[in-house]
């Protein structure tokens, strides 16, 4: 596949080589859409070497991130404002030698280390009376429509034209770990159907799961449940309804669920962090989506198949967490018989 839009992008000095330090979100479907931040980056400098800041949780994703040498992993507090933490990860940044550091978040946290670390350049829109945190201010954020659209101006000469399309995000995994994985979980070598029935608030989670994974067994797949120890019970559910050959897959490790998501024939899921990693592995994959807008939150990546109710549903969408109306159409009015019909008919198309 081509992509029109690095060719849009000027490679600028490829003799400088100071590193770049990216604070992205750390939702795991934004940090991998943050991907194409890095693929923008290597495009103007192809010699910088590119680190990005990492949770624990999302810190798997890098090593399977073309273009990123390395995760800097620091667990900084939710909802407030450590200075040990803060001096402890700038001293961690002075030790790097970053040259530059884009701060994908407006909040006055996200860029405090960075500036105390004295990163010469500090890239960020303005937001939260920043001011001496950051010294490279983009204004505007507001007017450009998507995520990827404000995350990929930062990336950008300030002023410069964005390219017709970003480059989509990339995670590669080495067919040696994927055969690794399969012989350490017993998984033998069979085409499988991946679902991802979790997601970040109850709105986004499609209601049949259980249904359309006994269908989809009794059509002779063997069907994968993956996901975070929040969807351990979901996961006993579908598995007891679909029988023998389901297998919870579920865990504590972000990286079983990449490997399981690339070693995967397709994948189901809502919109939630899975359904991009499955989407930038490039595994076919359906999107299931109720209250959110695929326009803005589907993957750049192209799916495989969108799904949304056939029903006019006057809330939709809403992107609340929960539903406001206590009916949950948007997600109920899916049959499952509709969305394994939609996945049979694209298994066939690929063998």
């Amino acid at each position: 596949m081509t992509e029109p839009s690095l060719d849009d992008i000027a490679t600028e000095d490829e003799a400088d080589t100071r590193p770049i330090l990216i604070v992205p979100y750390m939702w795991i479907g934004d940090f991998v859409r943050g991907h194409s931040v890095v693929r923008v980056l290597k495009k103007r400098w192809p010699n910088r070497p590119i680190d990005i800041l990492v949770s624990k949780l999302v810190a798997p994703l890098v090593d399977y991130m073309p273009g990123v040498r390395a995760g800097v992993v620091w667990n900084l507090p939710r909802g407030k404002i450590t200075f040990g933490d803060q001096t402890g990860l700038a001293a961690e940044f002075r030790k790097r030698g970053y040259g530059t550091a884009l701060v994908m978040p407006r909040t006055w946290k996200s860029a405090l280390a960075p500036a105390l670390a004295g990163i010469p350049e500090r890239t960020g829109f303005v937001g939260e009376v920043r001011f001496g945190l950051l010294n490279d201010w983009r204004w505007g954020e507001k007017a450009l429509p998507r995520m990827i659209d404000r995350k990929g101006a930062l990336a950008l000469p300030r002023g410069a034209k964005p390219p017709a399309e970003w480059p989509m995000p990339q995670l590669r995994v080495p067919p040696s770990e994927i055969l690794q994985w399969r012989q350490a979980n017993g998984l033998g070598d069979g085409k499988a159907v991946a679902l991802g029935p979790g997601s970040v608030g109850p709105a986004k989670r499609w209601s049949y799961y259980p249904e359309a994974a006994r269908q989809l067994a009794a059509q002779g797949h063997d069907v994968w449940v993956i996901g975070g120890p929040g969807e351990t019970e979901l996961a006993a559910e579908i598995v007891a309804a679909a029988g023998p050959r389901a297998r919870d897959l579920t865990g504590h490790d972000l990286r079983n669920g990449v490997i399981a998501m690339a070693t995967a024939e397709i994948a189901i899921a809502n919109d939630s962090g899975l359904m991009h990693i499955a989407a930038a592995l490039g595994t076919p994959t359906m999107g299931i989506f109720g209250p959110t807008s695929p326009y803005h939150w589907a993957p750049l990546n192209p799916l495989a198949a969108t799904v949304l109710t056939k029903t006019v549903v006057p809330c939709q969408p809403c992107h609340q967490p929960v539903c406001t109306m206590n009916n949950h159409a948007c997600m109920r009015d899916i049959p499952a018989t509709d969305l394994v019909a939609i996945a049979t008919a694209l298994m066939a198309d690929a063998n």
